[in-house]
């Protein structure tokens, strides 16, 4: 009995989908930018879980929730290498992988306290510079938002 292993159990997900391969440090980021905080479905959230790819990473378990392909483009923003498993009766039926898109909108706020964006309703857009960190470039500015300083709206 002392060396007895106690394991805690998540249910299965009977349908919804799993977002894996998170970057732990963008857990948060990804909940924000599907507004996840904002729905009433069951959701399991795992933070710096071990992965021999990447060190540490997170995980997103949501029921009865499925994602377009614009959902899935955003995660690429904060989470690059993020996988998506469709769940139905229990089983995964499809997966997905993030795709960075060459441009958004709507999404983040400019850094630059003088851009339009900042003073006018005008639609913030940039342009996605992909490197080893996804960095946005200003449509209407041409200001670089780095990782670091990325604001969701």
């Amino acid at each position: 009995m002392k060396n007895e292993k106690k394991q805690l159990l998540v249910s299965a997900l009977e349908n919804g989908t799993v977002i894996d391969h998170i970057p732990a440090k963008s857990l948060f980021k990804v909940i924000s930018i599907l507004g996840l905080d904002h729905v009433d479905n069951q959701m399991t959230l795992g933070g710096n879980l071990n992965s021999q790819r990447y060190g540490k990473k997170a995980i997103i378990k949501i029921s009865e929730k499925f994602f377009e392909q614009d959902d899935i483009n955003k995660i690429a923003l904060v989470a690059p290498e993020a996988k998506l498993n469709v769940i139905r009766h229990y089983e995964v039926v499809e997966k997905k992988e993030v795709q960075v898109p060459a441009e958004i909108a709507g999404i983040a706020k400019c850094v630059n306290p003088k851009c339009i964006t900042n003073h006018q309703n005008v639609t913030t857009k940039f342009a996605v510079i992909p490197k080893d960190e996804i960095s946005l470039k200003c449509h209407y500015c041409e200001k670089i938002t780095d990782q670091e300083h990325l604001e969701l709206l």
